[in-house]
């Protein structure tokens, strides 16, 4: 490889480094608020999960991933794993309202 190959790979993983880290910021963001809904759904005995809900989600990441020319199918997979581990925070969180 040459230098300029060398430098070039370095710049664009610097910027892949930089993305990584602004999702992981947005995910515990996220995560935050989605323990805020978690504990109002304990508190009126909501259920966990909003299937409803998860559906509308997924039908709107789908459409802006095809908009993002990113694979739709992909955005759904990602969605239905912070769905999953969400659903599991309000499932935990449920529990402990209950045990209190």
């Amino acid at each position: 490889m040459t230098d300029q190959v060398v430098a070039e790979l370095r710049r664009l993983r610097d910027s892949i480094d930089n993305m990584d880290a602004a999702l992981i910021h947005l995910l515990a963001e996220r995560f935050k608020i989605t323990q805020r809904v978690g504990e109002l759904k304990a508190q009126h005995g909501l259920p966990p999960a909003d299937p409803a809900r998860e559906a509308q989600q997924i039908a709107r990441l789908r459409d802006l991933a095809v908009d993002a020319k990113l694979d739709p199918e992909f955005a759904e997979k990602l969605q239905n794993f912070i769905v999953a581990e969400v659903i599991r925070h309000h499932e935990a969180i449920a529990q402990h309202h209950a045990a209190s």
